[in-house]
């Protein structure tokens, strides 16, 4: 087994909590970290860059707000600081060859992604900047309305709202220079312009169906078969919440997991599920509790009938094609 997993939030919470030179390899109070990576198997990792709201700083980690900039900064600092001290185990990817070349000498790879990019400020030459400095995956929005557009929302009329201009232009921008568009958290008008305008396959790196569960996080059956006819992947979201509704007692159960598989490869077949575990992002009483546990889903999925050809699909060899056919 090998999972390409497209979305953590470790980076986040080690930096703001242990400093930019923290060593990864043992992370207790984490969901993922290296050794435990080398545990579940993990062929690449996407370490998620958050930028987190200002006003989220004093109240989620007591603490004075860092410039976006600086932010950003000290997470790559953090990321490169480990791929040096790790260098035997794990190297930083860019694209597929990198992986390629990582798991060729026994190593794991690890790439870069940016959550929530409206720090850009409308600006296509710092998405180039964040190409340069190895970011390969941009979540175009988060929770708010951004230079992109529209965020995820209860509100019908929010959910309408399309891309702005800017980020009508940055969907061809990041599809000349070949940084992957994510979708995850964007609103359902937003997610129909980039399907629209993106002449590359897209990524919702950690989203599930709103069909089996009612959340606008989740995409609809619509959106699915759009997805998978760009050549899309979605990556399965372990959080309980996106798994069943009305989850009051936030479980996150592998039978649930296994039932949005199921659907998804119904709706978009077998090319369009990928892995994209949160992890770190989310909490709740969690069966697959870190990243050493994959293979407890690998070994569902093959109970409930999938071959392992499938699932190597799913864990995988579906993320590693939208990279390659991206560049």
């Amino acid at each position: 087994m090998k999972v390409i997993d497209m979305h953590c939030d470790t980076l986040m919470h080690v930096m703001l909590r242990q400093g930019t030179q923290t060593d990864m390899l043992h992370l207790p109070d984490a969901m993922v970290d290296i050794s435990r990576m080398c545990q579940g198997d993990v062929l690449a990792q996407f370490f998620a860059i958050f930028v987190i709201p200002q006003d989220a700083y004093r109240g989620g980690f007591q603490m004075e707000p860092l410039p976006d900039g600086e932010y950003i900064r000290r997470c790559e600092e953090l990321f490169h600081y480990n791929m040096e001290l790790h260098s035997d185990i794990i190297g930083m990817a860019v694209d597929v060859a990198d992986i390629r070349a990582n798991a060729a000498q026994g190593k794991m790879s690890a790439l870069l992604s940016i959550e929530d990019s409206g720090f850009v400020k409308g600006s296509l030459s710092r998405i180039r900047q964040c190409y340069e400095e190895g970011v390969r995956v941009m979540g175009l929005t988060w929770n708010f309305k951004n230079c992109f557009g529209s965020p995820n929302s209860t509100e019908a009329g929010v959910m309408r709202e399309g891309l702005t201009t800017f980020g009508k232009e940055a969907v061809e921008y990041m599809n000349d220079i070949g940084m992957g568009i994510d979708v995850s958290h964007l609103s359902d008008g937003g997610f129909y312009d980039v399907a629209e305008i993106s002449k590359k396959p897209f990524f919702a790196t950690h989203s599930n169906s709103r069909e089996v569960c009612r959340h606008p996080r989740n995409l609809s059956d619509e959106m699915i078969r759009i997805l998978a006819e760009k050549g899309g992947v979605m990556g399965l979201n372990f959080c309980p919440e996106f798994l069943r509704e009305e989850n009051v007692n936030h479980k996150s159960r592998i039978e649930d997991m296994v039932r949005m598989v199921r659907h998804a490869y119904r709706v978009g077949g077998v090319q369009v599920v990928g892995i994209g575990s949160d992890l770190d992002g989310i909490r709740g009483d969690m069966e697959i509790k870190d990243c050493s546990m994959f293979d407890r889903l690998y070994d569902a999925l093959l109970m409930d009938g999938f071959s392992e050809d499938q699932i190597d699909q799913f864990t995988y060899k579906n993320t590693f094609r939208v990279l390659e056919d991206i560049k």
